[in-house]
């Protein structure tokens, strides 16, 4: 008889509490790091505290994976419970949380860390899409085997209303934020290879960029209709993003589609009204 499989995940995945209650998943935070204080992703500080503060004093935070001991104390408990467990990170491309999570893994065995080349919901598709083969009754070999085999039909994408925020965070020149500013250019970023990279510019408001950004993002493509996601990072006003969930379904055939919004690690690079649509393709 196979053990029972639990599946985990970095806080990074960004489902919301009702996702992870309905699949059964257990997360390990990253940690928020704000001048002097520190804080738990997903755990009493919000990605509208952090635009708060933001605008405040001009601070924005960083990021800090979980430490090996800490992965150590997050997964023991499974482990000496007699289970097996299928743990997801964000990429190993973009943090440490992957390399980090296997040096603990094996040191108790029994764990099977996935690297997700994805970041977000991304991740999170891969989550529910282990849930539901663990419900299935794979072990966690086959369960860590198939979701990694998944990992380059994830579809990972973003529209950004600034580039303040990735200025900020060293992530683009100064030149380029300021230029796209100038321009009203919105950039839409995809994950390819482990990596986030912009693959073109939108110019115009924001909603019929978000329309745009939707429309060629599903054109034509054949996917997998169980589950799909809607993920901002704050301040989009709800009738927008269910006109948006409306043009999803007008251009694919969807079961659910899930609104989230993204943590304060995805958050603090992207900026306020960022919005992917997020989907695994058939």
């Amino acid at each position: 008889m196979s053990k029972r499989v639990i599946i985990t995940a970095d806080s990074t995945c960004d489902l919301s509490p009702e996702l992870l209650e309905r699949f059964e998943v257990k997360t390990i935070p990253l940690t928020i790091l704000l001048g002097e204080e520190s804080f738990y992703d997903g755990n009493g500080f919000t990605p509208a505290d952090m635009y708060r503060r933001y605008h405040e004093d001009g601070t924005l935070p960083k990021t800090s994976a979980p430490s090996v001991q800490q992965f150590l104390d997050f997964f023991r408990p499974f482990v000496e419970a007699g289970c097996e467990v299928v743990h997801l990170d964000i990429s190993s491309e973009l943090s440490s949380s992957f390399s980090t999570a296997c040096i603990a893994a094996e040191e108790l065995g029994g764990v099977y860390p996935v690297d997700s080349r994805m970041l977000s919901t991304g991740v999170g598709l891969l989550v529910i899409e282990a849930a539901e083969c663990r419900d299935r009754g794979m072990t966690a070999a086959e369960i860590a085997a198939h979701v990694a085999s998944l990992t380059d039909k994830v579809d990972t994408s973003f529209v950004l209303d600034t580039l303040e925020f990735m200025w900020k965070g060293g992530r683009c020149s100064g030149v380029a934020a300021l230029g796209a500013n100038l321009l009203h250019l919105k950039p839409a970023l995809e994950m390819s290879g482990g990596k986030l990279s912009v693959y073109k510019k939108y110019r115009g408001g924001i909603k019929a960029v978000y329309r745009q950004y939707i429309t060629e993002r599903l054109a034509g493509k054949s996917v997998r209709p169980g589950h799909v996601f809607i993920t901002n990072s704050g301040e989009i006003d709800e009738s927008v993003l269910q006109e948006l969930e409306a043009l999803v379904r007008s251009l694919i055939e969807v079961k659910e589609i899930h609104h989230t919004t993204a943590g304060c690690t995805i958050a603090s690079h992207c900026g306020p009204k960022t919005l992917g649509v997020l989907f695994i393709n058939a």
